[in-house]
């Protein structure tokens, strides 16, 4: 007897395989119609913030993939019988992700130790790698040069935190005098 059955459901026999392919594809289905929905929920609360048309796109694009992926993982617990293959399959996307955001957090971390050190600044000429310009804007992700062609060369900051930069023309700064005693 079946869990429906014993308080008075109502219970078609089919075959357990079956059963779980329907469960399955319904579970897709709704994981489906899920992302539909939330991507236009992302993109529209994205429009009202007045973000870049490609942004709304990758929004809806990022949003979409991680509601089917949850769908897909919720569809494989289910077949599996078991809640691991859910945690499992969820915790080898964050690992996915976490791999791959790694570099662009290295970015982040590193704009962060050039703004805070104040080593580089803008109007500076440096050469690093085989770039050289001009700095005309430091950002936390990357940094702006301009060359002498004109040309604009967007460095990432963990290049400039981890490689030797050559400042250009410009004195190190002069050891303060110590006070009379």
């Amino acid at each position: 007897m079946t869990p429906a059955a014993s308080i008075g459901g109502w219970n078609i026999p089919l075959p357990d395989p079956v059963v779980g392919a329907i469960v399955d594809v319904v579970i897709l289905l709704v994981a489906g119609l899920g992302a539909w929905f939330i991507a236009r929920l992302v993109a529209q609360q994205l429009r009202q913030r007045h973000v870049r048309g490609d942004m709304v796109v990758l929004g809806r694009r990022v949003a979409t993939g991680v509601v089917v992926m949850v769908g897909i993982f919720a569809a494989l617990g289910y077949t599996a019988q078991n809640a691991n293959v859910t945690l499992f399959g969820l915790l080898l996307a964050t690992i996915v992700a976490a791999l791959g955001l790694q570099q662009l957090l290295q970015d982040y971390v590193s704009g962060y130790y050039v703004l805070l050190e104040r080593h580089l600044r803008v109007g500076d000429r440096i050469s690093f790698d085989g770039h050289e310009g001009t700095i005309r804007e430091v950002r936390l992700r990357v940094t702006l040069l301009e060359s002498e062609a004109g040309d604009v060369v967007v460095v990432p900051n963990s290049e400039l935190f981890t490689k030797p930069v050559i400042i250009r023309g410009r004195k190190a700064p002069e050891p303060k005098p110590e006070p009379p005693a």
